[in-house]
């Protein structure tokens, strides 16, 4: 298959510069709706429960519209881009990040756990989180810089995730598609049956990468050299936030953070389930046909251009601005943000739809050589499952 690609500029072409960049740059802005308004709720707080109430569904309700019917993002980047009002933005997103989790800890020395402004603020952080700091913490670890990827493995840490570093660059980049891989969701598998799965099995895919370059991936955990295994530093890093947050703003600033960073990569793990479920890897390269695409423009520019999942897995280091569309790649019926209702709460339907995609482009269960009984017996199954 023929792959979309960018076409080099002429050689006398110069990259954009002024206006005409900030015309480029200006709708990754996007990326701030979240943080942003996770950081003035905090900053207003407290509010009133009908107040709480009513900006948590404005800002829920105008985020699903956004992506609904904002239309496509099919555009291909100019290759001379510079890069620093990009890696700017992440920049801007990491101190909001941390800012919120630390306004979220102070949220609650005056503010009881158990009140409709308290789940709101939680919930909105949690979003945040999982939006912003885990996916600019991905784009991160995905970087060439020592430094950046020291600070992607931080924002990890303020959601309690941090062996996704090691289990995503090392483990999900190199067996994506294949039966080893935990974050591929299979064919006809629920959300509730992929989380209860993935999460523990990354953690211990992760455990087992960093004791096999330690030299013995049967290492017991009293090892002398478990003393540089880098998942152990994330777990210790992580709690060590929370302890703090503890020891500063108390039990319930505690309760908080913790909640948040379990709404976090549970959002991050919805989008682990739908990036790649049903498909097969059969090439030994990961190609495009091996990730799941969306072109909506308003999740394209809110998550810094992971929506073009297909062209990350086949080039990872590439920064997000430069990310290209793959018209190979099987396209998901909506964009990430409005995938999320579709998951959570019609995962029947979800599957339908991911089933019909797959069968139009004969991947996954129905590529050539695979077995028909497998996926005819899903289809019938899911049938059975709408109709009740």
């Amino acid at each position: 298959m023929t792959t979309t690609a960018a076409a080099p500029p002429p050689s006398d072409a110069h990259p954009p510069s002024g206006f005409a960049l900030l015309r480029i740059w200006a709708p990754h802005l996007a990326a701030l709706t979240l943080p942003l308004a996770a950081l003035g709720y905090l900053l207003t707080a407290p509010h009133a429960w009908p107040v709480a109430l009513a900006l948590f569904a404005s800002l829920g309700l105008g985020m699903q519209l956004a992506d609904r019917y904002s239309g496509k993002q099919l555009h291909e980047p100019r290759p001379d881009l510079p890069a620093w009002p990009f890696d700017a933005l992440l920049g801007v997103l990491v101190v909001i990040q941390l800012a919120n989790v630390v306004l979220l800890a102070r949220f609650f020395t005056a503010q009881s756990l158990f009140s409709l402004d308290a789940l709101v603020a939680i919930l909105v952080v949690g979003a945040s989180s999982g939006y912003s700091g885990i996916v600019v913490a991905h784009e991160l670890v995905h970087r060439q810089s020592a430094w950046m990827q020291q600070v992607g493995r931080l924002l990890l840490c303020s959601v309690m995730y941090e062996h996704f570093y090691t289990e995503h660059v090392r483990g999900h980049h190199l067996r994506v598609g294949t039966p080893e891989d935990p974050a591929t969701a299979r064919f006809g598998e629920t959300f509730t049956q992929f989380y209860l799965r993935t999460v523990p099995a990354q953690f211990r895919s992760a455990w087992r990468l960093e004791a096999k370059r330690l030299g013995d991936e049967a290492m017991p955990l009293l090892d002398r050299r478990q003393l540089r295994n880098r998942v152990l530093h994330g777990v210790v890093a992580e709690w060590c936030l929370a302890l703090t947050l503890l020891a500063l703003f108390g039990w319930a600033a505690f309760a908080a953070f913790l909640l948040q960073a379990v709404f976090a990569s549970r959002a991050l793990e919805v989008v682990n389930y739908f990036e790649h479920w049903g498909l097969v890897r059969s090439a030994k390269r990961v190609r495009p046909v091996d990730s799941w695409d969306t072109h909506s423009r308003f999740t394209y520019y809110a998550l810094t251009g992971l929506t073009r999942h297909a062209d990350h897995h086949a080039y990872a280091a590439r920064p997000y601005q430069q990310l290209r569309v793959h018209p190979e790649a099987p396209v998901l019926p909506r964009g990430y943000i409005a995938m999320f209702p579709l998951v959570l709460g019609r995962n029947a339907e979800f599957r339908r739809l991911m089933t019909e995609e797959l069968r139009r482009r004969r991947l996954g269960p129905f590529a050539e050589g695979a077995t028909p009984a497998e996926p005819d017996a899903a289809v019938g199954a899911l049938a059975i499952e709408g109709a009740a």
